[in-house]
């Protein structure tokens, strides 16, 4: 069986999603094909932060951000480890994809997490303030029977609950701030009034990938689920469409101008994460989509397409699950007062309240030289138990039995009991807590300058001072937790240029594929520059392939006939249809 379409999207993420929305609103026949039977990918699991210096939503909230202090920053995140012009298409090109989409979805509603600190804000061009946008919550009634086929986030909240991420933050604090209770009865207000009214809000990374959803589906544009990607249909040098398979049957879609891969990385492929990540490895600690295997790199590979940054990630120090589950991703937790990271020899070796990745690298470097890091010993007191949220668990709650019989969590009256259970040395454990006790005593991190950056101190306590990320250890019981190398997915992929084109060893474009998100290789290089500096670039860059495609050629007519024997699940319907001629009218 053998389909035709302008465009072939692979992938549903926020990348796929985008690019194929995109595509529609430019005139051009799209479809996107999911391996999986749900949509949304890693995308729908994630805090769906976007990153994008200079978007409307900063701009409406006064944020004082220029393109050339965003130029400046991010070219100091990346430096020399992507070339300039990709660094400026993402610039200059992500507020347009927002101002695009947003004037023709009627679902396109964001919010500006004020505060939320870029992550390197000491930086040239750097934000205290932040530049990190999210989704408004919205109810997931909008979706009707496609509510169900929305991907899960890694945590599920009760029904009625929706928490944005200024929430999160403020509810770390719930035993500390006014703040914190404030927000907790807001929560609870509104998640009884939300289950009063039948509402089933959807928040974070479900949001935006609901969002994205309603918008496809409004453009009437086709999605296929349970179609996985099998190989790159290629004549005469160039890619022309794709291989699937669907319903148990193989299928041809021809793709007139091009295909554009956004299947995710490679964290769930063990062979892969060993063949191109350095130390262990383990795909039980990432959690992104199970289904991102690198497929669509290797079908990119397999058409001679470059491949670059495949031996780095969008790490974070993660704590695994006693339940088989993915992995507790650490975000606040490192920087609140009261708890370091030791190694196998009971010494600090980083800051603890860095961003994620940058702790992750450090944890690698470590084990490099021989030092074990990994996993790493998170050390904490009965204080810090009392005051602070953890992996989920509120305030002076006990842990759950669960951590301590799996061995992630281990607890002892005295810190030499613990490094004993621990197996590491007793005296540098005791000799390194209280060097840090004096450091926290004076507000002053000697050794890692823990607290000196806004990033820093975004999740730790204002009520402790100077630095409100440091606190003595000094009342037991004690604690360890095992800390592991987790992350949100694979960060090397796809060698492409500004226009999202895949390259070959050469240099040369491979003509007729794109590649966007975690296929390609990402433009924050080996470093992150704020919260969404995954999901920002992922749109931006969807936004670009598609553009692309639509200007190689004056737009054609959006081609009913493509669609016709399309499996009914996926064919637009004749609302969604008239939904697409009002965009193109606009």
């Amino acid at each position: 069986m053998e389909f035709e379409f302008d465009v072939v999207v692979v992938g549903s993420g926020a990348a796929g999603m985008t690019a194929a929305l995109t595509a529609a609103y430019r005139g051009l026949s799209v479809t996107l094909i999911e391996k999986s039977r749900l949509f949304g990918g890693s995308t729908a699991r994630s805090g769906g932060g976007i990153w994008i210096p200079n978007n409307p939503v900063l701009n409406a909230a006064g944020v004082p951000d220029s393109p050339e202090m965003a130029r400046t920053y991010l070219k100091a995140v990346v430096g020399d480890r992507v070339p300039d012009e990709k660094q400026r298409a993402f610039l200059d090109r992500g507020p347009e994809m927002m101002s695009y989409i947003g004037a023709r979805s009627k679902h396109w509603e964001f919010a500006y997490d004020r505060g939320y600190s870029d992550y390197h804000p000491e930086y040239p061009g750097g934000l205290a303030q932040g530049r990190s946008i999210e989704p408004k919550p919205i109810d997931g009634r909008l979706l009707g029977g496609d509510l169900h086929k929305i991907n899960q986030p890694t945590m599920s909240a009760p029904k009625g609950i929706a928490i944005t991420v200024k929430d999160f933050h403020d509810l770390n604090m719930i035993a500390r701030t006014w703040a914190g209770k404030k927000t907790a009865v807001k929560v609870g207000a509104l998640t009884a009034l939300n289950m009063i009214k039948g509402a089933l809000p959807l928040s974070l990374g479900k949001a935006l990938a609901a969002r994205l959803w309603l918008s496809l589906r409004d453009a009437g544009v086709p999605v296929w689920l349970s179609t996985p990607l099998t190989e790159l249909i290629t004549e005469g040098g160039a890619v022309v469409g794709v291989r699937v398979e669907h319903e148990g049957r193989a299928v041809t879609i021809k793709a007139r101008r091009g295909v554009i891969l956004a299947a995710g990385g490679f964290e769930h492929n063990l062979e892969m994460r060993k063949q191109y990540l350095s130390g262990p490895q383990s795909t039980e600690w990432t959690v992104g989509a199970v289904e991102n295997v690198g497929e669509g790199i290797l079908a990119g590979q397999n058409v001679g397409g470059a491949v670059d940054l495949m031996d780095d990630a969008w790490w974070g120090p993660s704590v695994r699950s006693p339940e088989n589950r993915p992995p507790f991703f650490c975000l606040a937790e490192r920087s609140q007062p009261g708890a370091i990271m030791v190694n196998d020899n009971g010494e600090r070796f980083v800051n603890e309240s860095a961003p994620y990745v940058n702790v992750v690298h450090k944890m690698y470097e470590m084990h490099a030289q021989g030092v074990g890091s990994i996993p790493a010993h998170f050390i904490f007191d009965q204080n810090f138990r009392d005051r602070y949220l953890f992996l989920g668990n509120f305030p002076k709650r006990p842990l759950p039995q669960k951590y301590y019989d799996t061995g992630i969590v281990k607890q002892a009256a005295t810190l030499a009991e613990l490094a004993a259970q621990l197996g590491i040395p007793a005296d540098r454990l005791a000799a390194t807590v209280e060097r840090f006790n004096v450091f926290a005593k004076n507000g002053r991190d000697e050794d890692f300058q823990r607290g000196d950056s806004a990033y820093d101190r975004y999740y730790g306590d204002p009520t402790v001072t100077p630095n409100p990320t440091l606190a003595p250890l000094e009342r037991g019981p004690f604690y360890a937790v095992e800390m592991v190398p987790g992350d949100l997915g694979t960060k090397g992929g796809l060698v492409t240029d500004e226009h999202a084109r895949v390259l070959d060893e050469q240099g040369a474009v491979i003509r007729g594929l794109y590649a966007a998100g975690n296929n390609s290789a990402a433009v924050m290089g080996n470093d992150y520059a704020g919260a969404g500096a995954t999901i920002g670039p992922a749109m931006t860059f969807g936004y670009i392939a598609a553009n692309h495609l639509a200007d190689l050629e004056p737009a054609a007519a959006v081609a009913t006939s493509a669609a016709d024997g399309v499996p009914e699940t996926a064919a637009p319907t004749r609302a969604s249809r008239r939904a697409t001629a009002q965009n193109q009218e606009r």
